[in-house]
């Protein structure tokens, strides 16, 4: 084999290489490529396939408090409203005013108990949601627990009434009705500040905290369930969920759904 022969293999050599390695490198390139985008693919089947099943999960609750509204209304109000009259006519019929003053009591007692699972019963109704501006589901419930004289509960919003799709509603009720257990049953707060705002950046913005002990956020073993929720019932609307907390200085979560660009 002469010097040019020899030469041109070795160069033929180097170029096979050359385009050998070129291909490998392309081929690992497609490769990654193609990984990221399968995984990519898995990731927002994944985030779909958990929306649907939160918003599976809100249906099927959904469903079960519409069943116990109507239940507490049907059976149990009327068995309660039948009890109220028949203490009503005892009293009437009674001639001991010793008696008559205990069966008062009962009496009352009865038509408190009558209007507390009427109201329970209308809350636990889509009819509920659907019919009264999220502002007036949200007051009802600050009134109701304010009742109670537990924790003050302050409620401020910068519109009267918001076009809102029943979704949006029940997420909005139900997270505020979450927040305000959690921070009842675990903060061991006096009070409980509530805002919801709209803008021109945002639809709505709701803002929620309290001036409880506070917590670790990494460490939810007593908030974990409540949280969750939260946070689940946010991804259903694609809202943003933010929740902060620091020791003896209260908990404060935020909700924010951006209008659409």
């Amino acid at each position: 084999m002469g010097k040019t022969e020899l030469f041109l293999t070795i160069v033929l050599f180097n170029l096979f290489f050359v385009f050998f390695v070129v291909a490998v490198m392309i081929y690992i390139r497609k490769y990654q490529q193609r990984k990221k985008e399968y995984l990519n693919e898995i990731e927002i089947n994944n985030e779909i396939h958990q929306k649907e099943l939160l918003a599976t999960q809100l249906e099927i609750q959904q469903a079960t408090m519409q069943q116990i509204g109507r239940e507490l209304h049907d059976n149990i109000g009327q068995k309660l409203t039948l009890v109220s009259l028949y203490t009503q006519q005892m009293l009437y019929e009674n001639k001991v005013p010793e008696a008559s003053e205990r069966i008062e009591q009962v009496s009352q007692i009865i038509n408190q108990s009558l209007h507390d699972l009427r109201s329970l019963s209308k809350t636990l109704t889509d009819d509920n949601i659907n019919k009264k501006e999220i502002v007036t589901l949200i007051q009802e419930e600050v009134d109701n627990t304010n009742s109670f004289k537990k924790c003050n509960i302050v409620f401020e919003h910068n519109f009267d009434r918001l076009d809102l799709s029943f979704v949006h509603k029940n997420v909005l009720l139900r997270i505020t009705q979450e927040f305000i257990q959690n921070s009842i049953k675990h903060s061991q707060c006096k009070n409980i500040y509530i805002k919801l705002n709209t803008s021109e950046d945002f639809l709505w913005q709701l803002e929620i905290n309290d001036d409880g002990i506070g917590f670790d956020t990494s460490k939810t073993l007593n908030h974990g369930i409540g949280l969750t929720n939260m946070k689940n019932r946010a991804k259903i609307i694609n809202a943003d969920f933010t929740i902060e907390s620091e020791k003896n200085k209260g908990t404060q979560v935020k909700i924010i759904l951006k209008r659409n660009p």
